[in-house]
């Protein structure tokens, strides 16, 4: 945790050097490109996390469908089955 909030207290002569470094290593005409895909990224992943919680709200406040009823069981035949057929002992 400490290495976490050492990155976040750099001063004016820090961000100029890391300026200067990210310019000299990806050029001037790069930068723009990262900054716009940086921006569309952050505008995607707002508008994702959005959607997701508004079906979550949906699936909250949606009632619930009635319960399905029981299965029926099968028919009873319309005719009795015919009776098994005998052999006659000899």
């Amino acid at each position: 945790m400490q290495t976490c909030l050492a990155l976040l207290n750099l001063g004016g002569g820090e961000m100029v050097f890391i300026f200067l470094a990210i310019l000299i290593l990806f050029g001037s005409k790069k930068i723009p490109e990262f900054a716009k895909g940086l921006g569309q990224g952050i505008k995607e992943f707002k508008k994702a996390s959005s959607d997701v919680s508004n079906e979550l709200h949906n699936a909250m406040n949606e009632t619930p469908a009635a319960p399905p009823s029981a299965p029926k069981s099968p028919a009873a035949p319309a005719q009795p089955a015919a009776p098994p057929a005998t052999v006659p002992k000899a």
